[in-house]
């Protein structure tokens, strides 16, 4: 019976070697005398020791990230706040990192975020919540807080809570009727040409204002997202968005600021480029620099995602009719969107091996069809147990995993350096 070694050679090769450093890389994470490093981190010796499958987050590049999210919104001259998405990754000790760092508020979406981010160090003041279909038990926590930031999305949900605290400050969550997405994936849109659930449509505005003012609400707020993942070919659309948002700030004179959501994307293919923070902050600037507004941004995925890695380790190497698959001790379970969204976590050796590259299907542990990490994608051929990385698993993975076909233990290591 032939081994993976052979199965590797059997694989097509792919054609000359491209000498170009890899797209992904950066500072801190690249090879460094043959062995990938994620800060000081050799992931190789980390896998080895800890076991895979293992989520590792460097928390100095999350906090470079926010650093740099700063700049360019300083840069442009507008009063900001950012509160991290938590929904992209709740890791307690990532949490409690941030809370200690004071570069972020939280973005919360649950009574159980609630919770959690207290819990992690967030102060109830700077924690900022817009969750949708709320219950009345969900009304009834939210109710208890008097300083947490709520922006409701819905009629009903601001007339249970006026009733429950008349005269507080509120916020709306709007719909302008606009998308956005990473490539122009619609499953990536919260809004745009179909109606969704998320938001108060301009039509519905009037109702929303009177019954604030039945309930001596103050609406000083407006939030919305339009979308995940944009790059700077999407700012365009970006700039769409905005302006329709100027429809509803109008009609409100009592807002203090004006939340743009999240959305911010980092590159996961070679075609991609990063975003241009500088022209992105530029853009908002445009639409709100004159409005007397302060400006808040609930990153998730540009914070999280590519300070992770999730560590995995081959299981086997065999030709299946034309295809070559790789397989890896890590289902989609524990990074779920690039089976259900398109949005690649690319597999990369920890310790690349000698030899040509060649083309392979990789995939994970789980049985469902849609398992696969990627397709036709170049790896130095591997052997049982070699290490590999799947990178851009800082966000959206950890915190959607399943246990899925009981495929859910996995270890979580959080990196300080």
């Amino acid at each position: 019976m032939p081994d993976s070694a052979d199965i590797a050679r059997a694989a097509p090769e792919t054609e000359d070697p491209d000498t170009t450093p890899p797209w992904w890389q950066r500072d801190d994470l690249c090879h460094r005398h043959g062995r990938l490093h994620l800060g000081s981190c050799d992931l190789d010796s980390l896998a080895r020791k800890v076991g895979t499958p293992a989520y590792v987050i460097r928390a100095p590049r999350v906090a470079d990230n926010l650093r740099r999210l700063h700049a360019a919104l300083d840069g442009a001259g507008l009063d900001h706040r950012v509160y991290y998405a938590i929904k992209a990754n709740r890791t307690p000790q990532l949490l409690s990192y941030l809370a200690a760092q004071g570069l972020c508020g939280a973005d919360i979406c649950s009574p159980g975020e609630l919770m959690h981010a207290l819990a992690c160090g967030f102060r109830e003041d700077e924690i900022s919540f817009t969750g949708t279909s709320l219950s009345a038990a969900d009304i009834d926590v939210l109710s208890r807080f008097d300083t947490l930031r709520i922006n409701f999305d819905s009629l009903a949900a601001l007339r249970r809570f006026g009733r429950a605290c008349p005269g507080r400050d509120v916020g709306l969550r709007i719909n302008p009727d606009r998308g956005i997405g990473y490539g122009g994936n619609d499953m990536l849109q919260y809004s745009g040409l179909e109606a969704t659930k998320f938001g108060i449509y301009l039509d519905r505005l009037p109702e929303a204002i009177e019954i604030a003012r039945e309930h001596g609400l103050r609406i000083t707020r407006v939030h919305f997202h339009a979308g995940c993942g944009y790059l700077d070919r999407e700012l365009d659309q970006l700039e769409r968005v905005l302006a329709a948002s100027r429809d509803f700030i109008a009609r409100l004179p009592d807002l203090t600021e004006v939340n743009i959501g999240g959305g911010l994307g980092v590159p996961h293919r070679a075609s991609d480029r990063p975003l241009d923070l500088d022209r992105w902050a530029a853009t908002v600037a445009a639409a709100y620099g004159d409005s007397g507004l302060s400006v808040a941004v609930e990153p998730g995925d540009f914070i999280a995602k590519d300070a992770g890695i999730l560590l995995t380790s081959v299981t086997y190497a065999e030709r299946r009719k034309e295809v070559a698959f790789l397989g890896l001790d890590a289902g989609f379970n524990l990074a779920m969107e690039p089976a259900f969204y398109g949005l690649p976590c690319e597999p990369v050796p920890a310790v690349p091996r000698d030899g040509p590259a060649r083309r392979y299907t990789v995939v994970g542990n789980v049985n469902e069809a849609l398992d696969k990490w990627a397709e036709d994608h170049p790896l130095p051929p591997p052997q049982d147990g070699d290490v590999i990385a799947l990178i851009n698993a800082g966000g959206y993975a950890a915190a959607m995993r399943s246990d899925h076909c009981l495929r859910g233990a996995v270890q979580e290591v959080l990196l300080v350096d």
